[in-house]
């Protein structure tokens, strides 16, 4: 596409799938990077740690030119406190118990990382979209616990997936819950290359 190089640091198949929605073609090379960020507020959070997912796949690249690497980070934040994805299920079972008949946020912080010329351009941002989940009762959230879908989601659920009929209401962007704001990073995307011509 326009004969620049995309990348996706991140092996997510919910965010391969939204990024080949959006009409790109793209190569996939995951960084292995410790998500540890002192941040505080979750906006913040997810920039800085898409940005290490980006960084650290960015050095990887034996060829740089013409190349936009893409890095994303997402998480739930849910009565001041960031929910990431479940260390086991009873980890899951205490998640998903305290949104239960609540609503809560969702975060994803985007690095974008282009290598134009002899130039490195940078630009990093967020959304946010809101998430209502409808009552569950002890037995509901046993039984989506074991179907496996919450073990490597942030909140342990996949909005897109089983539990989709647990969702009362939601506000904002709908792939920015799923993993990648499509709307949003297309806008950023286009004014990066901008910087090509």
């Amino acid at each position: 596409m326009n004969g620049i190089r995309y990348v996706l640091a991140s092996a997510s198949p919910r965010r391969k799938e939204i990024l080949s929605s959006m009409g790109y073609v793209y190569d996939v090379m995951a960084a292995s990077v410790e998500e540890i960020t002192d941040k505080i507020l979750p906006e913040e959070m997810v920039m800085e740690l898409s940005g290490l997912k980006a960084s650290a796949t960015a050095a990887a690249l034996e060829e740089k030119k013409d190349c936009v690497v893409i890095g994303a980070d997402t998480l739930v934040w849910h009565e001041g406190k960031a929910l990431g994805k479940p260390g086991d299920e009873e980890e899951a079972f205490e998640m998903l118990k305290s949104l239960s008949g609540k609503r809560h946020s969702v975060y994803t912080g985007v690095t974008l990382i282009a290598f134009f010329g002899d130039e490195r351009y940078e630009d990093v941002f967020y959304d946010c979209s809101g998430v209502k989940i409808r009552e569950m009762s002890e037995e509901e959230i046993r039984a989506y616990i074991a179907c496996g879908e919450p073990m490597d989601k942030a909140g342990a659920y996949a909005i897109q997936g089983v539990f989709s009929k647990y969702i009362e209401a939601f506000e904002g962007s709908y792939n920015n819950v799923v993993g990648l704001p499509s709307e949003k990073l297309k806008i950023h995307l286009e004014e990066i290359i901008k910087r090509r011509m």
